[in-house]
């Protein structure tokens, strides 16, 4: 028997071709340009998957999206969009939509979710939760194919508990995303606590993540909660999971395996309620291959991967980014200032190391510095020199030069940073993420064995194992193919 799709769309071209497509396929179509008609054909229980778009000329889809829930909940709606934008890819999943495309779409994409709503339609549709209110500012920005992917997952998971992990260089907005699952997922009345793993002493972490009790080391004159206490039924950020010493790595597992922890110091178990969501920049693959990660943790951790892509790959975000920090800039007292056109192409062509974080530092900058109401092609052209220039590495054939390449990592992390600093720590953090590589690299190459790592590396065999036990390096023991 053919189903019959109802569809509804005030742009006569976007009705024509898919009706053409949805023909093709097999179903019967019926088009229309505005909501009332559509209403009157679901309110009389006809048709069996509803494609509407939002914005109709007689008023938006999302207004009746309730009331169609309400009288027909086994109708799968798909919701289309040329607002590409976080929210609306929300407030379509909040709104009970089987699937939400952004406009343009890919007809093949099309015909594939109609045949899986039908194919889904028969099963319970779940009452969605009240939307919270959304206000005026998006945690997201940016309307580029990339993002309109990263919106659409983000909307299926919201409802859900099960844990991210957010990967993208450093100053993609990794935090953002873990914020936008907690404030519009189920735990959103819960607390939101946020821990970065790079800037806390490695022998403090656990105190840190699991707190401790009065004694349990010099200094703990009282108990103290740790951070999955604080974040008890709320959500829990890991952010820079990477730099998780192993001791601290093992326990994590723990928690995620069995549901509940101990305080350092402590005996008894405490249940655990947090969704966890860890991010990194690094590649835990490699992390892993090097001894440095524990393989289970990252399959834990690893349930939903989202990967967030630098600013180089989608430049065309970046108008709507420019105008985001200048709005931001305006409400913390500064002038609404305009960007030439050509000065936004300067923006658009550059690589962008720092990422929407360094874009933004700039945004904020010129605001703040210059006078001018548009700023100008030559003002960004000058600080994108300067900045290129501060962070620069020069490529060549031969061998990379380690202390250039130390000296543009500490650049872009000042630059990403600007005007403020990087966290407190930053010798200890830089040393730590040279020397940890080099000797799990140089144990690896010696095939686990100390004595010929230590000789490698010139360092006494005791010296040598401190650092591993002070990095928990595994060793992993292998025989190397003699040539």
């Amino acid at each position: 028997m053919s189903h019959t799709i109802l569809l509804a769309d005030d742009d006569a071209a976007i009705r024509m071709v898919l009706n053409q497509a949805l023909s093709r396929a097999g179903y019967e179509v019926r088009p229309t340009g505005n909501l009332s008609t559509m209403w009157n054909w679901v309110s009389r229980g006809e048709g069996d998957l509803l494609i509407t778009d939002v914005a109709m000329p007689d008023g938006n889809a999302f207004d009746i999206m309730p009331k169609i829930k309400k009288i027909r909940p086994d109708l799968p709606v798909v919701v289309m969009s040329a607002q590409n934008t976080f929210m609306t890819a929300i407030r379509a999943n909040e709104a009970g939509a089987y699937e939400y495309l952004p406009k343009p779409f890919d007809i093949a994409e099309v015909i594939s979710v109609v045949a899986r709503a039908l194919a889904d339609a028969k099963k319970a549709t779940k009452a969605p939760e009240a939307p919270p209110e959304p206000g005026d500012s998006m945690p997201l920005v940016g309307r580029s194919a990339a993002m309109q992917d990263i919106y659409r997952a983000l909307a299926r998971l919201m409802q859900t508990d099960l844990t991210v992990m957010v990967t993208g260089e450093s100053g993609t907005g990794k935090e953002l995303v873990a914020r936008a699952l907690h404030d519009f997922g189920k735990r959103r009345n819960g607390p939101f606590v946020a821990i970065n793993m790079a800037a806390i002493p490695r022998d403090l972490i656990e105190a840190e993540l699991f707190g401790h009790e009065k004694g349990a080391f010099t200094g703990a004159t009282q108990r103290s909660s740790g951070r999955f206490e604080q974040a008890e039924g709320g959500t829990l950020f890991l952010d820079e999971i990477g730099d998780m010493p192993m001791d601290a790595q093992t326990r994590l597992l723990r928690v995620l395996q069995e549901g509940e922890y101990t305080m350092v110091g402590g005996r008894t178990p405490i249940k655990s309620n947090v969704r966890i969501v860890a991010a990194t920049h690094r590649d835990l693959s490699q992390m892993i291959r090097q001894g440095l990660f524990r393989e289970d943790l990252y399959y834990r951790l690893n349930v939903v991967p989202i990967r967030l892509p630098p600013l180089r790959e989608r430049s065309d975000d970046i108008a709507d980014l420019v105008q985001h920090f200048l709005r931001g800039a305006e409400r913390e007292g500064e002038a609404m200032k305009s960007v030439s056109p050509e000065a936004l192409k300067l923006m658009q062509n550059y690589a962008w190391p720092g990422n929407v974080r360094e874009l933004e530092n700039l945004v904020r900058r010129l605001s703040a510095l210059y006078a001018d109401e548009t700023i100008s092609a030559d003002i960004v052209e000058t600080e994108l020199n300067l900045a290129a220039d501060r962070g620069r590495l020069p490529m060549g054939t031969g061998p990379i030069d380690v202390a250039m390449a130390v000296e543009a990592h500490v650049a872009q992390l000042l630059a990403e940073h600007a005007p403020d600093l990087p966290p407190a720590g930053l010798y200890e953090r830089v040393l730590d993420q040279v020397e940890a590589p080099l000797i799990a690299m140089a144990l690896n190459a010696c095939g686990g064995n100390q004595i010929r790592a230590a000789d490698l590396l010139g360092l006494n065999r005791n010296t040598l194992r401190k650092k591993i036990r002070a990095h928990a390096i595994e060793i992993i023991k292998q025989s190397r193919r003699q040539g």
